[in-house]
């Protein structure tokens, strides 16, 4: 019997061994849309051994799913907010910050449009609803149709902050779930205008427009008036061995950060 179960043990232990390992991330549209999936994916391919499950579903779940420890890397278009950190320090938790990328938030017309750019003081005006036709900014007279991100959306709140001198969405303005939503419907409509994530620009029928006579590219980044970083936020200490190597290699390694280039995005080493 004493054999028997030492067998049954070494086989259990074995299998134990052998499993593959996963790596629970959510909260970003931004960075788990596109990004994120493709790091996953060079990171299996160069021999690791891990599995994967990424929900892309706003920056503010990052937060709420590392409090209640449904993820092990929480994404996030903004930085963490005070209220935030202080729901952590609450539940004894300690939050890490792993800078991920670096992005600028490109203002989108129709490729139709006759706008090739905007100063910030123009954006805040159409954002909040205070300019409402695109004659008022020398354009092709046409009522302006506004598309945002939802409340969730790190980047919403990003933009707020940085092109909106931190007013509210005018009350006509389109929430859109993700980036490729607001590119879609801004790529439809003659009249539309949106932002989304450097990553997001080239899709037919946008076209990204200078903001304060900066184009958007990633060697303007830092002269550009709406950039950012990415964050991937961690608990500090119960961080997985499997999930501190990836994020390791992700925010260092070189092939790691050709992803970031490939997908759209700056990488941290530039």
């Amino acid at each position: 019997m004493k054999n028997t179960l030492a067998i049954f043990a070494a086989v259990a232990l074995a299998a134990g061994a052998n499993a593959e390992d996963k790596i629970v991330i959510k909260g970003s549209d931004t960075l788990g849309a596109k990004m994120m999936p493709q790091l996953a994916e060079a990171y299996k391919e160069s021999g690791n051994e891990v599995s994967f499950e990424i929900a892309a579903e706003g920056s503010s779940s990052a937060f709420t799913n590392l409090l209640a420890g449904t993820a092990d890397i929480g994404m996030s278009s903004r930085n963490i907010k005070d209220s935030e950190v202080d729901e952590f320090t609450a539940k004894g938790m300690e939050i890490k910050d792993w800078i991920g990328a670096y992005d600028m938030i490109g203002v989108i017309v129709n490729e139709n449009s006759s706008i090739a750019g905007l100063t910030v003081e123009q954006i805040e005006g159409i954002f909040t609803g205070d300019i409402t036709d695109w004659s008022e900014v020398g354009g092709d007279a046409g009522p302006i149709s506004v598309y945002t991100r939802n409340t969730s959306s790190g980047t919403y709140k990003s933009f707020q902050e940085m092109a909106m001198n931190e007013r509210d969405y005018g009350a006509d303005t389109q929430k859109m779930a993700g980036n490729e939503q607001i590119a879609e419907e801004v790529a439809k409509n003659a009249n539309g205008i949106g932002y989304v994530g450097l990553a997001y620009t080239d899709k037919d029928g946008i076209k990204a427009v200078a903001v304060n006579d900066v184009e958007l590219k990633p060697e303007n980044a830092a002269d550009y008036a709406i950039a950012r970083s990415l964050h991937y936020y961690t608990i500090d200490g119960k961080l997985s061995e499997a999930a501190t190597k990836f994020l390791t290699w992700a925010t260092g390694d070189a092939k790691a950060a050709e992803v970031v280039s490939r997908v759209g995005f700056i990488p941290v080493a530039e």
